[in-house]
């Protein structure tokens, strides 16, 4: 009895030893199936494309190269005119509108007639110089006279200073209607009886094309009223704002990529010209004044569009891929490195800015100088 109790003992001692035994060696079955499934997953990185599939999914080649990396700073604004480019008409005396033909967007010339005034007012100042004029003759005549006379102390000297006085009031006079006509745009060389009229042109004082009109036939106009708008955009230029932690960034010169609101395609070249030090305090922006580098553009905007802009501050070269060489899977980034004719390794790639359809390649060095990569069609490849 005491046998059989002391067997069953050995027995059940034998059967716990063997099942840890069992335990550890499926432990490491396991652990080799771990291993070999890294294999598999080094294995799965090599893709074999034969050359019709490379044909006819329209993939291509091509190498990492240097590519510049602009730092923009971007700016919003119009295009303008210089102050002397942009003239307000109104009329030196008041009147009523005679005659307005314009439009806006006409082309006017310098000293052309933009609109007439009339004013009977106007008749009594041509009169008032016409009578001046004439007693002016006299008047010379007069203190030349007393002026010899009183030399050979033939007069008194108060009638010379009678003479003298009447005469530098009347050319005073004269002189100072004469200056009203010519803002009348009236000849005083050529005015006369026969010639008072009781209308008179506004003329244009630059060239350029009529941005706006306020005046209409009949009205009445104050000096202070502005009739019309002429703006002459030969010379273009731009207005634009950045904020004022960007001050530090600008430079004059430095480039400017310009594009019209709601047009990213079309871009324009442009150059900073002059740098606002004063800060607008409402907004915290600093005005900065560009110009365009082709001053043919000028013809295709006017005065007041609104433009978007980017200025480039700095500019680097970096190694990059085309951007579409480069697929994002799970916030990792990952290319196809040519292997042979057939074979392409999907590599891991740390990326960097992104510029003009190029992605910076920060451990360009992992790979050989020459290494070819699929620069279009990886999307399909490496997802699938």
């Amino acid at each position: 009895m005491l046998s059989n109790l002391k067997n069953t003992i050995q027995l059940k001692g034998f059967l716990v030893v063997f099942t840890i035994l069992l335990m550890s060696c499926n432990s490491k079955s396991k652990q080799d199936v771990i291993v070999i499934n890294d294999s598999d997953t080094l294995e799965n990185n090599m893709l074999t494309i034969t050359k019709s599939q490379f044909e006819s999914s329209n993939m291509e080649l091509g190498k990492m190269e240097k590519v510049e990396f602009n730092t923009m700073v971007k700016a919003n604004g119009m295009f303008d005119v210089p102050p002397q480019n942009k003239a307000t008409v109104s009329a030196y005396f008041a009147g009523y509108v005679k005659n307005i033909t314009l439009l806006p967007g006409d082309v006017v010339k310098k000293g052309q007639v933009l609109f007439t005034l009339e004013n009977p007012e106007y008749v009594q100042i041509q009169q008032d110089f016409l009578e001046a004029k004439s007693k002016l003759n006299y008047l010379k005549s007069d203190y030349e006279r007393q002026k010899a006379l009183l030399a050979d102390n033939v007069t008194s000297k108060k009638n010379f200073l009678k003479a003298e006085s009447e005469y530098k009031v009347t050319q005073a006079q004269y002189q100072s209607l004469k200056k009203q006509l010519s803002l009348m745009n009236i000849n005083p060389n050529t005015l006369s009886g026969e010639s008072i009229t009781s209308i008179i042109s506004v003329l244009s004082p630059i060239s350029g094309n009529v941005s706006s009109i306020e005046a209409s036939k009949g009205m009445f106009l104050n000096p202070s009223d502005v009739a019309l708008t002429v703006t002459n955009g030969d010379h273009l230029h731009l207005e634009l704002k950045i904020f004022e932690k960007d001050l530090p960034l600008v430079k004059e010169g430095q480039p400017i990529k310009i594009h019209l609101q709601g047009d990213s395609n079309a871009t324009y070249d442009g150059e900073v010209h002059l740098i606002n030090r004063s800060i607008n305090a409402q907004d915290r922006t600093i005005d900065i004044h560009g110009d365009l580098v082709n001053e043919d553009d000028a013809k295709l905007f006017a005065p007041g569009m609104y433009i978007e802009t980017d200025i480039l501050t700095s500019s680097n070269q970096f190694d990059a891929l085309p951007t579409e060489a480069v697929v994002n899977i799970e916030n990792a980034h990952f290319a196809l490195i040519k292997q042979n004719d057939t074979s392409y390794k999907k590599v891991l790639v740390n990326i960097g800015e992104s510029s003009n359809g190029f992605t910076q390649i920060l451990n360009a060095s992992d790979f050989p100088k020459d290494s070819e990569f699929i620069t279009k069609g990886a999307f399909n490849m490496i997802t699938e």
